[in-house]
């Protein structure tokens, strides 16, 4: 007796006469069902499909226009100074209409009377000129300090992550895949260099050194190599006596060889995300070494520095601290999200995810 199934809300008596072999296709066997992609195609899709990472780029994306085009917009210099229009708000032409970044600004009187001033008229400024993110107490152009400023803060971040890359990449590797006394001794060195802070570490450094771009990145890669260092040498330590780096030290490669063509293809997923992830640390530092006045010198700029000026007004002025505060908080934000995406599209282990 067979079994009975609902069809239409009806119950339908199951018999062989409903059924019929279906024969199988021999030439489909073998067939590939789905495309063949490398790993890095495969990490690109997963990437794509990220709407964190995509926001994320899109934002980084924008900011590196700006930075690299930005301080073309108009005709001013990031040292440019004016002192007849210092202290300018933000003035935008078309949002101005509207009420919006229209270059006035609220005072407060002795007695508590807040009233709304202009000050472009005030100083008798042109009503064709227009800062659009107003100028600092010195008259100089902060749109085109801000967005000198972020070039070089992306710099210095970029300068100190391929120095982590070039040193962290080397020892991690060397330890790990000599592995014995030379590992030990590779490993106790690390353990004494992240005994000593790094903001120690890079105080220090600048101020035995002139503070500069070049400094400043080399005081961030002293001890910011150490954590690139241990991930490359976890992953080394995985993969040197596998099979494939086996039969090819059986077959008479060299280390060098056996290093450049076999295991350092196989870690550069996570030497790329882990370079992706000290960029927003290396901006963090510079920011912060740059607000206690051992960054960068004027009349340079970078986002550290126009935050330091711009706390020293920020009760008069909230919009010199503010506006590069966003700025940097957008790069930090967007680097981070870029690098979360970037982490879990070269992750196996998050491909059905």
């Amino acid at each position: 007796m067979m079994d009975k199934v609902i069809i239409d809300d009806k119950e339908v008596q199951l018999t062989a006469d409903l059924f019929e072999i279906s024969p199988a296709d021999m030439t489909q066997h073998e067939a590939i069902t789905r495309p063949s992609l490398t790993f890095w195609q495969d990490a690109r899709k997963r990437l794509f499909r990220n709407k964190g990472a995509i926001t994320g780029l899109f934002i980084l994306l924008v900011i590196c226009f700006l930075t690299a085009f930005g301080p073309m917009f108009n005709k001013y210099t990031y040292d440019q100074q004016n002192l007849s229009h210092a202290k300018l708000p933000p003035r935008v032409p078309v949002l101005s209409s509207i009420g919006i970044l229209d270059g006035t600004k609220n005072e407060t009187s002795y007695d508590g009377k807040v009233t709304k001033v202009n000050p472009y008229e005030k100083k008798g400024v042109a009503d064709d000129v227009n800062y659009w993110f107003g100028t600092d107490d010195l008259g100089r152009d902060l749109w085109t300090r801000t967005w000198s400023g972020a070039r070089v803060s992306l710099f210095i971040a970029v300068l100190a992550a391929l120095y982590d890359l070039l040193i962290g990449v080397t020892y991690g590797g060397v330890s790990a895949y000599y592995g014995g006394k030379v590992d030990m001794y590779m490993q106790r060195f690390i353990e004494i260099l992240t005994g000593i802070p790094s903001l120690v570490t890079l105080t220090l450094f600048i101020l035995v050194f002139e503070p500069g771009v070049l400094s400043m990145s080399l005081a961030m890669a002293i001890s910011g190599w150490t954590g690139m260092s241990r991930i490359v040498r976890s992953h080394v330590l995985r993969l040197k006596n596998q099979e494939f780096v086996l039969a090819s030290r059986t077959l008479g490669a060299p280390d060098k060889k056996i290093i450049i063509k076999h295991l350092f293809p196989n870690i550069i997923g996570p030497v790329v995300v882990m370079m992706m992830f000290s960029l927003p640390s290396a901006i963090f530092y510079e920011a912060f070494l740059s607000f206690i006045g051992l960054g960068l010198q004027p009349p340079y700029a970078s986002l550290g520095v126009l935050i330091n000026d711009g706390f020293k007004q920020l009760l008069t002025n909230p919009y010199m601290m503010v506006i590069p505060s966003i700025v940097i908080c957008l790069l930090i934000f967007s680097l981070n999200l870029l690098a979360d995406g970037l982490r879990d599209a070269v992750d196996p282990k998050m491909r059905n995810q």
